[in-house]
């Protein structure tokens, strides 16, 4: 009985896109977070803003907030969350990144989920 040899069918075997199904959920999880819109929030005084985050800081609790800053199609970004991790005369440093005192539109308290929460 002779040996056939194997064909390797290459990259055709792969174009295909052979994903696993968390993964493609995972994608399609992402791809809904960057299509929801995030609503305008109310425009809070500054008095508002700077009583907010003095008790966030001194309570330490974590806060969301939403810059006045809009993308190229006109909508708000998703708001900065997080605990208050230093700050200076400028603005606040939260998750690791600078939010300027001036580009604060709105901010209030954020109750952190946690991972182990199935809700």
């Amino acid at each position: 009985m002779p040996l056939h040899v194997y064909q390797d069918r290459k990259r055709l075997k792969w174009d295909n896109g052979f994903m696993i199904s968390e993964h493609t959920a995972m994608m399609a999880n992402e791809k809904k977070e960057r299509e929801f819109i995030w609503p305008a929030k109310e425009l809070m005084t500054k008095d508002e803003i700077d009583r907010i985050l003095y008790e966030a800081k001194l309570k330490n609790r974590a806060v969301a907030i939403q810059k006045e800053e809009m993308n190229e199609e006109g909508l708000y970004s998703p708001d900065v969350t997080g605990k208050i991790q230093g700050y200076d005369e400028l603005g606040v440093f939260i998750s690791g990144q600078k939010v300027d005192y001036d580009e604060i539109r709105s901010v209030e308290f954020f109750e952190e989920k946690k991972w182990s929460d199935l809700s």
